[in-house]
């Protein structure tokens, strides 16, 4: 068996929906200090891109960060995380539309992004809804925020109901490790515990 469903209409699907490594990149979206400080969970939001983005490194995944203007740098902890730290600065809320951004992540040839960061309604919301014709999309649900709870629920509903994948920091590295006893899963062990 491939794998595989085949569903009564001929189409085929994707058998799992599980991610690959290979075809990862992770894209940090305006995780920026003054942002971040009116953010609901500001904590968890923090702490969970501090996750992802240390689990980059060691999977060797591509990180994309992107700055809004005037609203001052990435948290120095997360940038300090993120191997060639470049993010790149827009004054649109949708990255995809800044051709900066679109080059870079096209240039990694990659079909499965995976987002956090903030505002989820706002600038996270744009640019997953802008990538989702073109690439598989998964949003982190614990690694996203709002100022108000109720729009970042809102923006998942409206992302997961477009296409993207809503999942969880935990599920997304774990899927990519695919087994334990690795030396990658023995890194990984202290990240999440």
């Amino acid at each position: 068996m491939d794998g595989s469903w085949e569903f009564e209409d001929g189409l085929f699907f994707d058998e799992t929906g599980l991610v690959e490594e290979s075809e990862c990149v992770l894209v940090i979206v305006d995780v920026q200090e003054k942002l971040l400080a009116v953010m609901d969970g500001r904590e968890a939001i923090l702490q969970n891109a501090l996750k992802l983005a240390k689990f980059a490194r060691i999977a060797g995944l591509p990180v994309l960060v992107t700055e809004q203007e005037k609203l001052g740098p990435t948290v120095p902890a997360l940038s300090a995380e993120i191997e060639g730290f470049e993010p790149v600065t827009k004054l649109d809320f949708d990255a995809c539309q800044v051709p900066l951004f679109a080059k870079r992540l096209a240039d990694l040839g990659r079909e499965t992004v995976v987002v956090a960061g903030i505002e989820s309604h706002i600038c996270v919301a744009q640019t997953v809804l802008s990538l989702l014709p073109s690439y598989d999309v998964h949003v982190i649900a614990d690694a996203v925020g709002s100022r108000a709870p109720a729009n970042k629920q809102v923006a998942l509903e409206r992302m997961r109901f477009n296409g993207a994948t809503i999942s969880s920091t935990e599920m997304f590295i774990y899927e990519v490790l695919k087994r334990a006893g690795t030396e990658e899963f023995k890194q990984v062990l202290k990240l999440v515990k």
